[in-house]
């Protein structure tokens, strides 16, 4: 699963929040903070799961889930790229447009 398929829904970004908040938490008190069925909300962490966003241990009959750090260190990181390359494009831009209003105010 591709990890911007899924952050792009809003009920996993959420997941994604709950537990950066709370560091780790079962399966169950992640279900009681949503208005929709545990089965929906465990639909999600599997999608979380496959993308490597989340982790999950068994611990006797609960499911733990807490966030991958290495899979956040890698979409921080393309995230800071991406800033980078436009923070480029802009700063070209800025240089581009100066020029022109130079050669305008001669």
């Amino acid at each position: 699963m591709d990890m911007f398929v899924a952050l792009a829904d809003p009920t996993r970004r959420n997941i994604l929040e709950i537990l950066a908040t709370s560091g780790e938490l079962s399966a169950t008190a992640i279900y009681e903070q949503f208005p929709v069925s545990p089965q929906a909300i465990s639909q999600h962490l599997k999608v979380l799961r496959e993308a490597h966003l989340v982790d999950m241990e068994k611990r006797a009959q609960k499911r733990v889930y807490r966030l991958n750090p290495h899979t956040l260190s890698q979409f921080e990181a393309w995230v800071t790229q991406t800033k980078q390359r436009w923070s480029e494009r802009f700063d070209a831009l800025d240089a581009v447009l100066e020029r022109e209003k130079k050669k305008g105010d001669q």
